[in-house]
């Protein structure tokens, strides 16, 4: 088994950032645990961050409305707790993973916040910004975790190493190295998709704060001209939302596509599969909405 990790000193490695130089920030566990449905044991072990992983993805979804219906997304813990676990809505990585990153610190977990550019269906000559967080976790060995990847966001922690291909609840993953680089690839059927490229650099949150304004404001970035929304399924399947298409994908690989045929309908759909609740009458600013085909 080859491990990927650095040789750092043990008192660095495993300190978590609100230690450097800030107060710890506090959050309700129960009303968390209330909002993913789980109601297992908080150790700080392997089992209990698959679980929590499985359920998260399940249950939140990825979605970036709110860039669309033209708010600031704030990305400080408060805030994010407030959205995605009282106002039961769903966010992107930096909502997602922040989220998730305290979770697990409050659990006792040793977590730190990873910083990666995005890939999936991108080609490998085009170079996407540094925009996306996820986390990595160290137990009796290192581990990733991400749920806030959108429809390949990971109902199971995978190992920090390249040695072979790694089971989920949901698509095989796998960690390749190549040119200096760790490319983290899904299988789909019988193609591997490069998910997003690391290098192990850590994301503070003054990254995540430049990051998360380029994502949400700059005129290039996708989640402006486009609606997006997924969700992980019990038993292995998936249901994402692009725009006006939804597809349902089956565990066995059956896909079902669907399109929208009005706002209207699009609010239906946002609360029938996303648990996303909003306004009759709600308009996203969006290029990819076309109502007139």
């Amino acid at each position: 088994m080859e491990r990927i990790g650095f040789t750092v000193s043990r008192g660095w490695l495993f300190t978590p950032i609100w230690r450097r130089g800030s107060v710890r920030p506090v959050i309700d566990l129960d009303a968390y645990f209330t909002r993913i449905g789980y109601d297992g044991p908080r150790a700080p072990t392997l089992a209990v961050l698959h679980a929590i992983a499985a359920a998260h993805a399940q249950s939140i979804p990825f979605e970036n409305l709110d860039v669309l219906l033209g708010r600031p997304v704030d990305i400080e813990l408060d805030a994010v707790v407030k959205k995605l676990v009282h106002d039961r809505r769903g966010g992107y990585c930096f909502e997602q993973n922040a989220l998730l990153l305290s979770v697990l610190e409050a659990l006792g977990f040793h977590a730190r916040p990873l910083s990666a550019r995005v890939r999936y269906q991108r080609p490998r000559d085009y170079t996407p910004a540094r925009t996306h967080l996820f986390v990595r976790v160290e137990l009796d060995e290192p581990w990733l975790a991400d749920v806030g990847v959108g429809s390949m966001s990971m109902t199971s922690a995978i190992r920090l190493n390249t040695s072979h291909e790694q089971a989920t609840p949901h698509e095989p993953r796998r960690l390749v190295r190549e040119n200096g680089l760790i490319y983290h690839q899904a299988r789909l059927g019988d193609d591997w998709h490069d998910v997003y490229e690391f290098t192990l650099e850590e994301m503070p949150q003054i990254d995540r704060v430049v990051s998360n304004w380029y994502t949400s404001t700059h005129p290039q970035s996708h989640f402006r001209n486009r609606l997006t929304a997924a969700r992980a399924l019990p038993r292995g399947g998936r249901v994402s939302l692009l725009n006006r298409e939804l597809t349902i994908r089956g565990r066995d690989g059956h896909v079902e596509h669907l399109l929208v045929r009005s706002p209207s309908q699009l609010l239906d759909v946002l609360a029938e599969h996303f648990g996303l609740l909003l306004p009759r009458g709600t308009v996203f600013a969006c290029e990819g909405l076309d109502w007139s085909r």
